[in-house]
């Protein structure tokens, strides 16, 4: 029998606010422990929450972008549950009443369009987080701290509808909601921080079947990569299980990492077993029309859009444009490029290619100026330094933080285009190489590639490379 796969993501994402969802404290990561708390985050008696109306407007702005209704009014609700880090024993969040609902996300998936639901975008606080002692989970570890700083952190929940069919669709959709999450401004998207996190939903059915089979949800996701890796393992067990004829349970379960392997953590909690109530010290969020529209406008280009117009414009290929643009760092950098460079292939090209590979071997960010970059394009062109002789600049220029006129100067790099100069290498290069030679006179017209790397070698690169194969051939022909 064959199989579908049926995925859904739960995105839990900290807004970039200064202070938490119901009170003052900082919400800045890498605190020392339990320094950014207060009565209200922590949950002391008597106290009185203020919802963060930058939050809002954060999750009003993001919903807009994801196409999605926003409610006229939503409600903050208790969701009941004890867990140390918790330290109310109930989180406040919006159940019923969401923020924003029904919208979608589209992404490309081979080639190929998909719109891939968006059942509601809500708002609630997150938890603190634990620390465990002698192993990297609670099972096991000798003893556990809690930090309370992340209590309380404005955390914007993003359900998608059950449209994803494929563990490498939901990496897909994943980087791209990031993507659009980081140009908006409501998140930094680190998930290595945990400032995006991903739970999924995931089940198979026989294809042909309307409804859904027994989901689990997989937890432990902090990375792309681990997204796709931990529903691919997850998928494969599904169909291991039926195929034994055994039934799938309905459980949240653990991805390891280093296993790739997901296990069983606890079952799979329903909404009741959380006794959501209406929070009694909260005011419904009612945001204006007016207010709505405002934060509508200020969205600017988002990146389904600037992937569109760096084809049109660029005329760059759908691959280059969504790499560029997915780095909103390049994105900008190729742009401001572009402003005095017009060759827009040549800027992706060295971009997504060497300048890419360095910063990622260095594990650096861009500190390279546009301009230095239509600089050194602008060199090539008129001759006075060859690819490969650009390639070594660059690398001493991002090293060294000089500019591209000192290291070309310091180190002679410039390329040799006199033809009385590199005439006199060919003759010696011919000289030294007598075997070549006479294979070339022979009618082995191939050996000529062995003796242009001799030639680059005595120049060491500095050689024209269109004029050196041109002297190269008179001299051959003309011996």
């Amino acid at each position: 029998m064959q199989y579908e796969t049926i995925i859904g993501l739960e995105i839990h994402s900290q807004l970039l606010t200064e202070s938490k969802m119901f009170c003052s404290c900082s919400t800045r990561f890498g605190s020392e422990p339990n320094t950014n708390i207060c009565p209200i985050c922590t949950g002391q008696p008597g106290v009185l929450p203020k919802t963060n109306k930058k939050a809002i407007e954060l999750a009003i702005k993001t919903a807009s972008a994801l196409n999605c209704t926003i409610e006229p009014s939503s409600v903050f609700a208790r969701k009941n549950y004890f867990y140390p880090d918790l330290p109310k024993d109930y989180q406040v969040s919006q159940y019923e009443l969401p923020l924003a609902t029904k919208g979608y996300l589209e992404i490309e998936v081979g080639g190929e369009k998909r719109k891939i639901g968006i059942t509601r975008v809500h708002l609630e606080e997150d938890a603190g987080k634990l620390v465990h002692k002698g192993a990297d989970r609670i099972m096991g570890a000798e003893e556990s701290l809690v930090d309370y700083n992340r209590t309380g952190v404005p955390l914007m929940e993003i359900v998608s509808e059950p449209d994803i069919r494929s563990p490498k669709e939901a990496a897909i959709f994943m980087q791209d909601l990031a993507a659009l999450l980081q140009y908006i401004g409501s998140t930094d998207a680190k998930m290595e921080e945990g400032s995006l996190r991903c739970d999924a939903n995931i089940s198979i059915r026989p294809i042909g079947q309307k409804e859904f089979g027994t989901k689990t949800e997989v937890k432990n996701m902090n990375s792309f990569k681990a997204v796709e890796k931990a529903l691919i393992a997850e998928e494969k067990r599904h169909l291991e299980v039926v195929s034994c004829g055994e039934k799938i349970i309905q459980e949240t379960r653990f991805f390891d990492e280093n296993t790739n392997l997901t296990t069983g953590m606890r079952s799979k909690e329903y909404a009741h077993d959380y006794r959501y109530f209406p929070e009694p010290d909260l005011v419904p969020v009612e945001p204006s029309t007016e207010w709505v529209k405002e934060i509508k406008k200020s969205l600017g280009e988002l990146p389904g859009e600037r992937i569109n117009r760096f084809e049109k414009d660029f005329k760059l290929s759908a691959y280059e444009a969504h790499l560029l643009v997915f780095n909103q760092g390049l994105a900008d950098f190729f742009e401001e490029c572009a402003k005095s460079y017009k060759n827009y292939k040549a800027i992706a090209n060295w971009l997504l290619g060497d300048l890419l590979a360095y910063l990622k071997d260095k594990k650096s960010k861009l500190t390279l100026a546009p301009a230095a970059l239509a600089e050194l394009l602008s060199l090539i062109d008129n001759g006075t330094i060859s690819g490969k002789i650009a390639k070594t600049v660059l690398i001493n220029v991002l090293d060294s933080g000089k500019s591209i006129k000192d290291v070309i100067a310091e180190s002679g790099l410039t390329q040799i285009s006199g033809t009385d100069e590199l005439k006199k290498i060919v003759k010696e290069v011919l000289q030294s190489n007598p075997k070549p030679v006479a294979e070339y006179r022979s009618g082995k017209k191939t050996a000529i590639g062995f003796l242009v790397g001799q030639l680059m070698k005595a120049t060491k690169g500095r050689a024209n490379p269109a004029l050196a194969n041109k002297l190269l051939q008179e001299e051959l022909e003309g011996g």
